[in-house]
Parts: C-alpha cells; sequence; structure tokens
C-alpha cells in the first residue's frame, strides 16, 4: 500500500508539473491516472485471488487432516474387526471340534445303552418275580424309545439311569400289591408282600394261605399258618395301616459268589 501511495504522490506531482505545458499534457495526465487507476484495481484483485487461494489451501489442509485422522479411524476398526474375525474362526474349530467328539460319543453311547438294556432285561428275568408285568412294560418301553429318531440322546439316556434307579430301589423297600397267583394252573387274586429282594410272600384274600417265593426252585411254597399273622402285619405296614416294627418272615440262605 506504501508503494501504491507513493506512485500517487509521484503521479500527481507529475501531473502538476505536466499541467504548466497546457492542454496536451493534462491529456496525458488523465491517461496516466487512468493507467494507474487499472493497475491499482489489477493489484486489488489479484490480492482477493491470493486470499481465496490462501483459504482454499487452509481448508483442503484441514480436509487433509481430517481424511487422515478417518483413514486412522479405520485403520484401528478394520484391525479390530480382523481380531474379532480370528476369534470367531478359533471358535468356530474349537466348536467343530466338540461337535466330531459329539458324534463319536453318540456312535459309542448307543451300542452301550444297547447292551445296558439286555444287561437290566436279564436281570430282571433272574430277579424275584415280582410286580412281572410293570417290569416287563418298562424294559419294552425302554427299547422302543432307543428306536426313536425324535428322542435326545440325552433323554434316552436319562430314562435308562432311570430304570437303573427304579430297580435299585426296589433292594431296600417294602410293598403291597394285588395280583394273579399262578399255582398249579388256578389263579387266584392274592396279596403280595416284597421284603427289599429278600422275601417275596403272598396271602390270599380270606388271610387262610400263606406263601413264598422259593429262589431255588423257582417255585411257590406254602407257609404253615405260624406265618400267618407275620405276613398279614407285613402287608398292613407296606400299606401304612400301621406303625412299622419288626416281622418275622422265611427268606432263603445266600447264594455262594461263584
Amino acid at each position: 500500500m506504501r508503494s501504491v501511495l507513493l506512485r500517487k504522490i509521484g503521479i500527481a506531482s507529475l501531473a502538476g508539473s505536466l499541467c504548466l505545458t497546457g492542454g496536451a499534457g493534462a491529456v496525458e495526465i488523465d491517461k496516466a491516472l487512468d493507467e494507474g487507476d487499472a493497475g491499482n484495481r489489477a493489484a486489488v484483485e489479484a490480492q482477493r485471488e491470493v486470499e481465496k487461494m490462501s483459504d482454499e489451501s487452509d481448508r483442503l489442509v484441514a480436509e487433509y487432516r481430517r481424511t487422515l485422522q478417518e483413514t486412522e479411524s479405520l485403520r484401528l476398526y478394520n484391525q479390530q474387526l480382523a481380531d474379532v474375525a480370528a476369534s470367531q474362526k478359533s471358535e468356530i474349530d474349537a466348536l467343530d471340534v466338540q461337535i466330531r467328539d459329539v458324534e463319536n460319543v453318540e456312535r459309542r453311547i448307543g451300542p452301550l445303552m444297547a447292551r445296558m438294556i439286555d444287561v437290566l432285561d436279564r436281570f430282571v428275568a433272574l430277579d424275584v418275580p415280582f410286580l412281572p408285568q410293570e417290569r416287563s412294560q418298562r424294559m419294552t418301553d425302554l427299547r422302543e424309545l432307543m428306536k426313536r429318531s425324535d428322542v435326545s440322546l440325552s433323554e434316552k439316556y436319562r430314562r435308562l439311569m432311570e430304570a437303573y434307579q427304579v430297580e435299585n430301589e426296589y433292594g431296600r423297600t417294602i410293598e403291597a400289591y394285588k395280583g394273579t397267583l399262578d399255582t398249579g394252573g388256578a389263579k387266584r387274586t392274592v396279596d403280595f408282600l416284597r421284603v427289599g429282594r429278600v422275601a417275596l410272600l403272598y396271602q390270599t384274600v380270606d388271610v387262610e394261605e400263606s406263601g413264598r417265593w422259593d429262589p431255588e426252585t423257582k417255585q411257590w411254597v406254602v407257609l404253615g399258618d405260624e406265618y400267618r399273622r407275620p405276613v398279614r402285619d407285613g402287608l398292613r405296614m407296606a400299606n401304612k395301616q400301621t406303625a412299622p416294627d419288626l416281622i418275622k418272615v422265611p427268606v432263603s440262605p445266600p447264594e455262594v459268589a461263584r
């Protein structure tokens, strides 16, 4: 701006000196002034362009910095996604191993459960013959259950363990129930008394006859009258009609282990 001012002063001084020269000099002065004004306007316009370019440069620098920040954020985000993907792949691999293990277990546990049912079935057949229909039906239901595809392996195993538990409980409980006694082709309805697995007795409804199962001969044996009352008392205790007490019942001697 100082140079422009000096320039104006110079032009004014020049104009003053030229005024002394007359009309021709005045025309030259006007022309010089016009050229000076045009130059000033061009300088102002150039200054505006410079300022505009400076603002645009500042804007581009700011935008570049934002771009760099976004790029860094995206890089970090992509790294996080890569870490998550790697973790998920590890989990998928672990699940694949578990699935293969489960399939192997299923292939092994199926035959195992079938053998367990066979063992339990043979045990029931050789055991004291109490609740024959109920126990036989339980084994039939188990075999049918194993054939069903709509039942999970865990449910099949649970039901099998439940059957084993029921059979195990028979050995430490006392029970009374009505049933049909077949002796010599004659069928009679009697009251059965089961004392664990050590004794299975019966008594006719008229209390005139009592008997027991002989595991050695696999037959029913009629008992003497001295067992009429103990068997009757045992039936009443099993039916919770009287308080628990000691009863005298015949039992077979324990078998020698082979």
